[in-house]
């Protein structure tokens, strides 16, 4: 927290409780890329699309593609906004045509420029396609939060790039020092 009493959630991890029952965010870890007065903008990073691989979003966006393709074919849903837009999120590389630089090891970028270099596989070996993104306005994540939806963790590199989707979720709130299943679906304020 800060010395004005408000706090900074960019490369943090919202996870979600177990009373969170939302269908868009039950169980799911939201990686924080944005957030200030406005609001905040993150993307869920344990949600598979099972419909949906890269060669589809390379299709769709008529990319060629080397045949030795050799990135991951998975498509995460970053949240319910917004379906049809791309973000990549990455370790940093190199520049690209529009990416915002969420902290030293994590950037996010939303140009065609990094899908075709990956198409070629010329892209971050490192590296995530995510389709759509979580948001909220003003105060309402705070408020979320306080309404105990929300569990709040540094983010942590490993669980964002190496560790298989289904583990996201228990090992974000074992980083907390919690065990998952001792968490109650009635949690509350002491």
């Amino acid at each position: 927290m800060k010395e004005d009493g408000s706090f900074n959630l960019v490369n943090h991890f919202l996870i979600a409780t177990p009373e969170l029952d939302d269908s868009h965010f039950h169980r799911t870890v939201v990686y924080v890329c944005a957030y200030g007065e406005e609001g905040a903008m993150g993307l869920v990073i344990n949600r598979p699309l099972l419909d949906m691989k890269l060669a589809d979003v390379f299709e769709e966006m008529q990319i060629k593609v080397d045949n030795n393709l050799q990135v991951p074919s998975i498509v995460l849903l970053g949240g319910p906004l917004q379906p049809d837009r791309g973000f990549v999120l990455h370790k940093p590389q190199q520049s690209w045509q529009s990416t915002l630089m969420v902290c030293d090891t994590v950037a996010v970028t939303s140009s065609q420029d990094i899908l075709q270099a990956m198409a070629r596989n010329e892209g971050p070996k490192d590296a995530l396609m995510i389709l759509g993104y979580s948001g909220w306005t003003g105060e309402m994540l705070e408020k979320e939060i306080a309404d105990n939806d929300w569990l709040v963790a540094p983010a942590n590199i490993d669980i964002i790039f190496g560790m298989p989707f289904a583990d996201r979720w228990q090992r974000a709130i074992k980083s907390l020092g919690f065990n998952p299943d001792n968490l109650s679906d009635d949690m509350g304020h002491a």
